[in-house]
């Protein structure tokens, strides 16, 4: 599910420390880091051999675009591939991911924190040379509170803002309704006011018919084909530098083990996988000469979502979901019914810890688990005495059955593109089925559609999580529901709970770390409670790249993290090719063939009208 793994979801959009007492959410473009060196010079290459051997990154990608428009993209690919293209006002450092300056240099409160202002730098160009300024910040983000179309992707993050104003070309004011954590995270691309006014409809531009298109990213979007590729040059007036590579290419890939024959061929340079690397696909790579696999604990969380009734915000509810489900003993029960640790031992092989709370244990600060009381631990024998208290009895043949009579049998969309999803589903097919109750797995390609429509029982679910967990909880709100059963909404799974509501507002409003962490550990404490996300696993980042092809790419966290799907742009831009210093040219490794970077080619899977620019493509969407 695309922010899904949906976050990220992943996109999935990133906030890791932003939630930090105000005074320390001042930061300066000054401050001593390796992520804001003086702008690098491009250097002209000094022959026609080198003018001839263009290096292109490569990026075998499992997933589709849902949307080249940042307010409507939710996806993984397609918010990675906005942080590319678009500065946003700040960003996270990969060592650690501590917040650190963006578009915007510095940002202070004001005594009340009602009020921040935002100096922007006067060095970010657009990529057909004209400044970028607060003026673009502020049309932005004005664009988003006064159309529902821009909205559409990251209308959270301006809900609570008052007025946004740009005194001058290098001063952005935003004024707040109440105290907001997140000002030090606001994870928004911001656009060119002077390309994006001229658009009449935000809810169906797509962002995809003139090229290059106008950025102020590390890379210019040149070229796409959607369900095939996503072509990105260097932008050479960058002010952090540009890219190593010539050219970064998405390149799409529907069957994963043809991407992994692809990479030991040399024909792409990174696999990311679907969203990761089998375990045998991993271990068959680690033997390969020139390849390196990358496995590390990952940001996402890999889950089995209950459609709790798909309901818009004017009431009405629509969809087909079991009505068993609505429930909270049934959902409770299937809680039981599943052996987390069979999935680690059995399907991940080892590449994921056992799922507990909403945030994955990465971002140590807001991860939670149950206490020992709470825990609905793998119990068959308590799950069918829930399933029984709850009303939902064996008949003769030994089938659980509904208020209607009818053997319960639960519809499980699934991603084609994703194995784990075919594996675990086997799983969950036979627990099930010991308790009575019938599976049928839905594996689509697209299977945005259904679940939009709110036709599905269960889903396997997933987000990519920012380091500010804000986004991934915003998308369980009742606010995040669409207006009607005909829109789309930010909703990832159709959940409306009072009280999560009122835990989700006070921590959005509390600026004490701590606090404000305790809150959102409630807030994941109640979805565990509610039993809507059954979170099954946190799965690690499997990944590989070819060494003869990419001397070094920056990871994140630097000590042991993902490159593809980062909170940031880091990993692309600061790839270098393997023969950039002079590397041996006695014809070993792949010739001609360089692999494009995650900003090539990216081949879009059932890319189809609007309805595909939300976000269920594969486990592990948005950012």
């Amino acid at each position: 599910m695309n922010r899904h793994d949906q976050p990220n979801r992943g996109r999935l959009r990133p906030r890791l420390l932003a939630a930090a007492a105000a005074a320390a959410l001042t930061l300066t473009a000054g401050l001593a880091t390796p992520l804001n060196p003086a702008p690098q010079q491009a250097q002209a290459k000094g022959s026609q051999q080198a003018k001839e051997s263009k290096k292109v990154l490569t990026v075998a990608v499992a997933q589709s675009v849902d949307s080249l428009s940042p307010f409507l993209a939710s996806r993984l690919l397609s918010t990675s591939i906005h942080r590319l293209m678009y500065e946003y006002l700040t960003n996270y450092d990969p060592a650690d991911n501590h917040t650190v300056p963006g578009l915007a240099t510095k940002w202070e409160p004001s005594a009340d924190k009602l009020t921040w202002t935002y100096t922007i730098r006067s060095n970010s160009k657009w990529s057909d040379g004209r400044q970028a300024t607060a003026a673009d910040a502020a049309w932005t983000f004005n664009k988003m509170m006064t159309d529902q179309g821009a909205a559409t992707a990251n209308g959270s993050f301006v809900t609570n803002f008052r007025k946004v104003t740009a005194p001058s070309p290098t001063q952005l004011v935003i004024e707040l309704k109440k105290p907001q954590a997140t000002m030090g995270a606001l994870d928004v691309p911001i656009v060119p006011q002077h390309i994006w006014e001229k658009v009449k409809d935000f809810s169906k531009f797509n962002n995809d018919q003139s090229f290059p298109i106008v950025g102020n990213g590390p890379f210019v979007l040149t070229d796409y084909k959607a369900d095939s590729y996503v072509r990105l040059k260097p932008n050479k007036t960058f002010w952090r530098g540009a890219p190593k590579f010539d050219e970064l290419v998405f390149k799409y890939f529907k069957d994963q083990d043809a991407a992994v024959a692809a990479l030991r061929k040399g024909e792409v340079s990174f696999v990311a996988g679907s969203p990761a690397l089998t375990p045998a696909q991993a271990a068959s790579l680690k033997g390969e000469p020139n390849i390196k696999v990358n496995d590390a604990p990952g940001r996402r969380f890999y889950a089995l979502a209950t459609n709790p009734g798909a309901q818009a915000k004017d009431g009405k509810h629509f969809g087909d979901g079991a009505e068993s489900l609505l429930n909270q003993k049934v959902r409770q029960a299937l809680f039981m019914a599943i052996d987390r640790k069979t999935l680690i031992d059995k399907v991940f092989q080892g590449h994921a810890v056992e799922g507990e709370g909403y945030i994955p244990p990465r971002f140590s600060t807001y991860h939670w688990k149950p206490s020992a009381s709470q825990e609905l631990a793998y119990d068959p024998a308590k799950a069918a005495q829930l399933l029984d208290a709850a009303g939902y009895k064996k008949n003769a043949d030994g089938k659980r059955v509904e208020k209607n009579g009818k053997p319960i049998d639960y519809r499980i969309l699934c991603h084609a593109t994703d194995p784990n999803d075919k594996a675990v589903g086997q799983y969950v097919k036979e627990w099930f089925g010991k308790l009575g109750i019938g599976v049928t797995l839905n594996c689509l390609d697209n299977v945005t559609d259904p679940w939009l429509a709110g036709k599905y029982d269960l889903a396997f679910d997933g987000w990519s999580v920012n380091p500010d967990p804000d986004f991934v909880l915003s998308i369980h709100t009742c606010g995040a529901l669409p207006a009607t059963a005909k829109d789309t909404g930010a909703t990832d799974n159709f959940i409306c709970d009072k009280k999560y509501d009122e835990l989700y507002d006070q921590q959005l409003a509390e600026y004490d770390t701590a606090k404000r962490a305790d809150i959102v550990k409630q807030m994941e404490s109640r979805l565990y409670d509610t039993g809507y996300m059954n979170v099954m696993a946190y799965p690690n980042a499997v990944e590989a790249y070819r060494t003869d092809q990419i001397k070094s790419i920056e990871t994140m966290p630097k000590a042991a993290g993902n490159i593809y799907g980062q909170d940031g742009y880091w990993s692309w831009w600061s790839a270098v090719p393997a023969d950039a210093s002079g590397a041996s040219s006695d014809g070993s490794g792949s010739t001609g063939v360089i692999i494009g970077i995650v900003a090539g080619v990216v081949v879009l899977v059932g890319v189809g009208a609007f309805f595909a620019m939300r976000r269920r493509a594969t486990a592990e969407d948005r950012e």
